[in-house]
């Protein structure tokens, strides 16, 4: 055997007790069953939209009279979110025995219309024009004549 095929055994047999010293060996269990970390696996999920309307049970219109026919009259509402969201409203008015407890023309308005993270205050208002306050007694307290209905939409953050 000359120098140079001896010299490239010797290589070949470090080699090999080199890469044996850094391998590890999960297909062989240690002595004890001791459990062995193979892998990590990442978790993800999509964020929904959330809203919340603070004390929303709380909150009520009071229309107070502006002039002789028209009555006007606000809430704010404390809105907390996660998302930029749009609000409007619509209004109804309530209905007994087939006919308007009040009748007349009702309009509502929300301000601000655009709501950002985390939140802020809304007020939402409620309008009644040309009111036919003849099927009420007089001095009646606290009818209930409408019902606003608050909507929202999320929307692309500025």
């Amino acid at each position: 055997m000359t120098k140079k095929e001896l010299f490239t055994v010797a290589v070949v047999i470090l080699m090999a007790v080199v890469a044996q010293a850094g391998e590890i060996k999960y297909h062989e269990w240690p002595t004890a069953p001791v459990p062995q970390e193979i892998t990590t696996i990442p978790v993800v999920m999509d964020i929904g939209y959330w809203i919340r309307i603070k004390d929303q049970g709380d909150l009520i219109i009071k229309l107070k009279q502006q002039s002789i026919h028209t009555y006007y009259g606000c809430t704010n509402a404390v809105v907390e979110t996660n998302a930029c969201l749009t609000f409007s409203c619509s209004i109804a008015s309530v209905v007994k025995d087939g006919s308007a407890v009040v009748p007349g023309t009702y309009s509502c308005s929300v301000d601000p219309a655009n709501i950002d993270p985390p939140g802020g205050t809304l007020t939402i208002c409620a309008r009644l024009a040309e009111a036919d306050l003849s099927r009420v007694a007089g001095g009646t307290k606290n009818v209930h004549v409408a019902n606003v209905t608050l909507r929202v939409a999320p929307r692309a953050c500025p």
